[in-house]
């Protein structure tokens, strides 16, 4: 039913054991799931082969030698044996609710993307998936997770005809996630915030395996990716789906007072698209936040 596919972290240190966890909670999922390993990172051979899923070495990288995201999906379409395709981070476990809220968006609408928020956990151990573990997981994050913010998000399950066209993203680095949200909302596609009836857990690590240690929202890549996207107009976060998976419905993304404004200027920047309209536009309806960011410049040293 399903192809779920990633490019890992190099497997070393504790990330290894967080990645080998995640990947053996995607086989946990059943036969109905293909699980495919993207690239050629330290580690990553002989850990889909001890894992038992597939492997596929090559994938276009940009000039950092960082993996680009639409080289990843390219292979996973090529491969994939399914007609629906997932594409996670791989720190991220999924549990026993995650196939059947597929199939309920799947059995409603034939193009769509689903997202949704994380539950970040902090965990040290290799985990044991025996009968219950769902539940006993489930407990953990009653009493220690986390729920995110609705930034953006560490997984997408879309139909394999669709995200064909992606920009030059850099993987691991800011911004492409939120771009695939303002992607499906201007293909008109049924873009579903599936946070209540799907729980990910997202195994907590630092920023060791990047360039310095430094959070990826540091990194020049990152800027790069928001150019590529279209700007800041373009960064769409949950709260701009336009429909939401309950653990029981599915419906239209609901309108009140707090999310009104927000949606309205998302539509327009949906009506102008990326360009110098929408950052008009943008400056606009964000006055204040304007005139920080050139005080801001303004205060910066000059090189002589």
């Amino acid at each position: 039913m399903l192809t779920v596919f990633t490019s890992p972290k190099p497997f070393e240190g504790r990330i290894d054991g967080l990645q080998r966890n995640a990947i053996r909670s995607w086989l946990a999922l059943g036969p109905g799931v293909q699980v495919m390993l993207i690239g050629d990172e330290p580690g990553m051979a002989q850990a889909a082969t001890g894992l038992g899923v597939e492997h596929h070495r090559q994938v276009g990288r940009n000039a950092y030698g960082t993996p680009l995201v639409s080289a990843i999906f390219d292979v996973a379409r090529a491969q994939a044996r399914f007609p629906i395709l997932c594409y996670l981070n791989t720190d991220i476990i999924l549990l026993d609710d995650f196939l059947p809220a597929v199939e309920r968006v799947a059995a409603r609408f034939d193009e769509f993307l689903v997202v949704g928020q994380r539950w970040d956990l902090d965990v040290q151990d290799r985990l044991e998936f025996e009968q219950g573990w769902p539940q006993a997981l489930r407990r953990r994050l009653e009493s220690s997770g986390r729920l995110h913010p609705p930034a953006g998000s560490d997984y997408f399950v879309f139909p394999r005809q669709e995200f064909t066209d992606l920009p030059q993203f850099a993987l691991g680095r800011a911004g492409w996630d939120n771009w695939m949200i303002y992607s499906g909302r201007k293909k008109r596609l049924a873009v579903v915030d599936a946070t209540a009836a799907i729980t990910v857990v997202h195994q907590n690590h630092d920023y060791g395996h990047l360039p310095g240690g430094q959070p990826h929202y540091r990194l020049p890549e990152s800027q790069e990716n928001l150019q590529m996207a279209g700007g800041r107009e373009m960064v769409f976060r949950l709260p701009d789906v336009n429909w939401v998976l309950g653990p029981t419905d599915l419906r239209h993304f609901p309108l009140g007072h707090a999310t009104l404004g927000r949606r309205l200027e998302s539509m327009i920047y949906l009506l102008l698209g990326p360009g110098r309209a929408a950052r008009i536009a943008r400056i606009l309806m964000h006055p204040a936040e304007t005139t920080r960011y050139f005080i801001h410049r303004g205060q910066e040293p000059h090189e002589a």
